[in-house]
């Protein structure tokens, strides 16, 4: 008689994880996250309203999780204030994040969060400002822009670029310097970023020195090689982008806008950039591309891709070593185009 072996559910999601079809493995560091986060219970987020997936757990409960069982200390010596600036239609709040023991007037860096224009918040993606202000003694500014379905495209990118343009005008107010100002942002946060350069450009206001982008949206076609590989990926799946986009746009035929489908706009005459990719990520190949392109267009890029992570790793240095490498990779550049 042959007995049945019966794998404990978190055991289950794990490898579900590691072998979807064509799908990239996860390192052990990242496997860890992604057990704890399905061990939280949430809901498919693709399935929900929006309402309902902002209370989904997120990639950072699993990551304090893990913290607490293996009782790592999350200590800080960044300061936080909660402000107000101006976005494209009323006052949006914002967090600055000041670093200890820097030189006055300190670089700035306007930090637009990710959640596909739809979820999550400041305090989600708090680890990321909160390590690169320390890490390049540089105040991040991360902005709340307004989110879909309550407004829909384009609210918030003319939020992105109304929160940049009062950070310029008020810069000095915080002890920032207003002639040193770069965007940063994940995943729709990089698209947010990367649109605020080209509104700068196009609009003839100050150029963001630098463009900090990690894992942005930078395309509407989901057929990429790495559409296909990661189509079922944690934490971030094709249904879910496509939920997004569906959520965020007025309109299907919006999706080859510009400002959405980046891939077809024109990058000459900005800044440096920094494009960093997670190997186990839908949005990888768009990520690769985008990079190919700023770069034909005569654009200093410095592109890096991380193997056997996925989306939304870049804030999980306290637990996963490629997080701490990519961010020391993005705070070199940083510091870098500060001194420039």
């Amino acid at each position: 008689m042959i007995k049945k072996v019966i794998l404990p559910v978190l055991v289950i999601a794990s490898l579900q994880y590691a072998y979807a079809a064509k799908m990239p493995k996860p390192n052990k560091e990242m496997d860890t996250v992604l057990t704890s986060l399905a061990a939280k219970g949430g809901k498919p987020i693709e399935q929900l309203d929006a309402k309902e997936a902002r209370k989904q757990p997120t990639p950072t409960d699993a990551v304090k999780t893990v913290m607490a069982d293996k009782k790592i200390s999350a200590a800080s010596t960044v300061t936080t204030k909660e402000i107000q600036v101006d976005g494209a239609d009323g006052m949006i709040p914002a967090r600055i994040y000041i670093p200890a023991g820097a030189n006055k007037p300190m670089p700035v860096v306007v930090y637009y969060h990710g959640g596909g224009f739809v979820i999550a918040d400041n305090d989600v993606y708090d680890a990321t400002p909160r390590a690169l202000a320390d890490q390049t003694k540089a105040i991040f500014v991360s902005v709340e822009y307004r989110k879909a379905p309550e407004f829909k495209f384009p609210a918030a990118h003319d939020d992105a670029i109304a929160a940049y343009k009062w950070v310029l005008k008020n810069a000095a107010s915080f002890d920032g310097d207003p002639k040193r100002v770069a965007v940063a942002g994940e995943s729709a946060g990089g698209n947010l970023a990367l649109n605020v350069a080209i509104a700068a450009r196009d609009r003839k206001f100050q150029l963001p020195v630098h463009e900090l982008l990690i894992y942005p949206v930078a395309g509407s076609y989901m057929g990429t090689a790495s559409y296909k590989e990661n189509a079922n990926a944690k934490p971030l799946s094709r249904e879910m982008m496509s939920w997004f986009m569906n959520n965020y746009l007025a309109d299907p035929k919006q999706k080859d806008d510009k400002r959405i489908n980046l891939l077809t706009a024109n990058f000459q005459g900005l800044s440096n950039a920094t494009i960093i990719t997670a190997q186990i990520d839908p949005l990888r190949s768009e990520g690769m591309e985008l990079a190919e392109k700023m770069k034909a267009s005569g654009v200093d890029v410095k592109y890096k891709n991380y193997n056997g992570v996925t989306h939304e790793f870049f804030g999980m240095a306290p637990v996963l070593q490629e997080a701490k490498k990519a961010q020391e990779f993005a705070a070199k550049d940083l510091s870098k185009a500060f001194r420039q």
